[in-house]
């Protein structure tokens, strides 16, 4: 037996009723909206999941491998450095990327051999360059916070610096915040006009007649479903899972919800939503309209957060399903570098090979400035 679709709240026009009113097309349009934000919503949260679940058993091992192929064959491209048979041109251009491709894949691990290739072909020492490389930025932080970060901070990578700076940075927020509120609570102490008086008051009163409007529709199912009156066993931990519903409804304040159960427990039916007064509405359309608001917020933090990440807010279009296509994309891509790093290490031991291979590099990478998104 198929399971029953819920009940949609909606306000339907009476036989009587050409027209709805303003207010009964304002409740109809924010529930549309609330309902198709739940929806997007439920899409990311099961996109992410799926997402973090195919990148930790597919993507990421991939990756691993591809990071200690490709410093296999910074190693394979060393070697044949010192072969006969290359042009000075050709091992100048070995020696860039040498440099371009090390200086990448040393940020954030320790490799003492791969910093060694990379010294004999840049000329100059990696962990030197890399201290120079974090004063200057430590300097630029320090003159956008306007403070000094002292000379015993001890970071030993750009990443650990930019945390450091964005935590600075927060605490300088913090700061301008409280100084903000403080300011705030002096201008709330002084004298109002009548007008800003009229217009607070006004603004609780709604306020406050809209949390009765959520409350009353919490007490009559409180009162319907509590489970302490309930002798029958099993109609107790029915009551009791549904109380639960409502419970939660109530403290988040989600009106939708407890309006769905009403409907659902057949509490009230279609001709009670239609009759709801138009005070009423427009108290229950404050609410909604803070719950919508509170719904945009969190699809913003969840997005957000999750490409952030995964550092993938390059992509044109963001949606659940596009995500997961640019990440099967990104699979592909990365088991055909592996594929490809494993012909070119066997094959660096003869120079034409390797003179082939660097003709076909430069042809890749001909409108690019450098090696930096690496070219293997």
């Amino acid at each position: 037996m198929s399971k029953p679709r819920p009940k949609t709240v909606a306000v339907v026009a009476a036989a009587e009723q050409t027209i709805l009113s303003k207010e009964q097309l304002a409740f109809n349009t924010l529930i549309q909206k609330i309902e198709k934000k739940r929806v997007n919503l439920s899409r990311w949260e099961v996109a992410i999941f799926g997402y973090q679940q195919k990148y930790n058993s597919k993507l990421f091992p991939l990756q691993e491998e591809l990071i200690e192929l490709q410093i296999s064959l910074l190693h394979a491209l060393d070697r044949a450095f010192d072969q006969k048979g290359l042009s000075k041109n050709d091992r100048g251009e070995i020696s860039r990327m040498i440099c371009d491709v090390a200086w990448h894949l040393l940020d954030g691990r320790d490799d003492p051999e791969l910093k060694a290739v990379f010294n004999k072909h840049s000329g100059c020492d990696y962990d030197s360059e890399e201290s120079s490389n974090l004063e200057h930025m430590k300097t630029m932080f320090e003159g956008m916070l306007g403070v000094e970060l002292g000379d015993d901070l001890n970071l030993d990578s750009p990443e650990a610096l930019q945390q450091h700076f964005e935590a600075q940075m927060e605490e300088e927020w913090e700061r301008e915040k409280a100084e903000f509120e403080k300011s705030d609570a002096l201008r709330s102490k002084r004298k109002k006009s009548a007008k800003q008086l009229a217009k607070e008051a006004e603004e609780q009163a709604e306020e406050q007649q809209a949390s009765l409007s959520i409350r009353e529709v919490y007490r009559k199912l409180a009162s319907a479903l509590h489970p302490d009156r309930e002798t029958n066993s099993a109609e107790r931990e029915r009551k009791t899972a549904l109380m639960q519903r409502v419970n939660e409804a109530y403290e988040n304040r989600n009106l939708l919800q407890l309006l769905k159960l009403q409907l659902e427990l057949e509490h009230i039916d279609q001709t009670s939503v239609n009759n709801i007064s138009e005070a009423r509405l427009k108290h229950y359309n404050k609410i909604l309209k803070d719950q919508l608001r509170e719904l945009e917020l969190e699809i913003h933090y969840v997005k957000n957060g999750f490409l952030m990440q995964f550092d993938i807010r390059h992509l044109p279009r963001v949606s659940p399903s596009s995500i997961m296509r640019s990440l099967d994309d990104n699979i592909d891509e990365t088991r055909y570098a592996i594929s490809d790093i494993q012909k070119n290490v066997l094959a660096f031991t003869d120079v034409k090979k390797v003179k082939a291979w660097l003709k076909s590099v430069k042809a890749q990478i001909s409108a690019q400035d450098d090696y930096g998104d690496c070219p293997f």
